[in-house]
């Protein structure tokens, strides 16, 4: 639904312990399904950069990168919270460092930056001691530019470049969902759009937690490849709808359209939930998405939807051969839908 294109930027942002990381990392661990459906070894290099964690969680995510074996294409950059406020403050610009030596290349590479509003605070620390004068939010006004200059390397090279591409996804966390402070606005003006994780969608199970309204991708369609982009925008709407309809279910008497889209938008919502750590295939996507906008899971229950969702997701993976299909030029699915229905 929010397509992100090579060269692009795109915010991460929520409150603390809403999945803002997980997101990104699976970003990172899908890169490992595509080069093995496809039989490529030519890998999207990742860099992942912790600014200001715990060891033990940068240690976790080691562990994660390590059994996945995504540590073949992936380097991590950490100044955890036992490092001083400066290797904080420089750790964004050596991963950077590194994602453009593959880009300039002629590599495709994506850069995580977890997170830069622990960054900002660093640099606020280093600006208090050189007596810079605090402006909004008790921050230096130039840290602006800190973050414009850092996201702002980001780039799809031309083939006369090379070609490369440097991707990134910067993380904001925010206090009390306020994403109108001032490194929230920042950042977002910066970028080319953005994934608000939601804190009541989290609380009420809804993982990831993304909020459709909030979130969005300037980049849009033209990142999306030929099925999903006829396939995402009626999906798209569908869920929209349901969330502009949910709250008169409490209502009786409430006509049998409203009813549908309540009914339709339930499983829905089964479709785009999605357990941590947990990439899904393009193609199995693509599969799901195919199967909810024409309404085949209306008569199922919402247990039966989840059953028969991870039923797909376990057949397509224990049968690759199945996914091997031209995706990317048409949508003639009919045959490729019995046959996986069939399994």
């Amino acid at each position: 639904m929010f397509p992100i294109g090579r060269g692009q930027r795109e915010l991460i942002i929520g409150n603390k312990q809403t999945g803002k990381t997980s997101i990104a990392l699976t970003s990172i661990l899908s890169q490992n399904i595509d080069s093995d459906l496809y039989n490529k070894k030519k890998y999207l290099y990742c860099i992942y950069v912790a600014i200001g964690q715990r060891k033990s969680s940068v240690a976790k995510i080691y562990s994660i990168f390590k059994y996945t074996k995504a540590l073949e294409y992936t380097t991590i950059i950490a100044a955890t919270a036992d490092d001083s406020a400066n290797l904080q403050f420089l750790a964004p610009y050596s991963g950077c460092t590194v994602a453009e030596y593959f880009r300039d290349r002629g590599e495709d590479s994506l850069i995580i930056f977890d997170d830069l509003s622990k960054q900002a605070v660093c640099y606020r620390q280093a600006s208090l001691l050189l007596e810079r004068v605090p402006t909004r939010g008790a921050y230096p006004g130039d840290v602006f530019y800190l973050h414009s200059k850092l996201l702002e390397r980001s780039a799809k090279l031309s083939p006369k470049y090379f070609g490369g591409s440097l991707t990134a996804l910067p993380i904001i966390e925010t206090i009390g969902g306020d994403i109108t402070a001032y490194i929230p606005t920042n950042v977002i003006s910066i970028t080319d759009g953005q994934i608000y994780v939601d804190e009541e969608l989290f609380l009420n199970n809804i993982k990831p937690a993304v909020n459709i309204r909030l979130s969005v991708s300037r980049i849009g369609s033209k990142a999306q490849i030929l099925p999903i982009k006829k396939l995402a925008t009626i999906f798209k709407n569908q869920l929209i709808s349901y969330d502009n309809m949910k709250r008169f279910e409490v209502f009786d008497g409430i006509s049998t359209s409203i009813k549908k889209i309540i009914h339709r938008g339930k499983r829905l919502l089964e479709q785009v939930k999605q357990d941590a750590i947990n990439p899904i295939s393009i193609e199995t996507q693509l599969y799901l998405i195919s199967l909810s906008t024409i309404g085949f899971f209306d008569n199922f229950t919402i247990d039966e939807t989840k059953n028969f969702k991870n039923d797909i997701i376990k057949v397509l993976k224990n049968n690759p051969e199945l996914l091997h299909i031209d995706i990317y030029n048409n949508l003639k699915f009919e045959n490729w839908f019995s046959k996986i229905l069939k399994s």
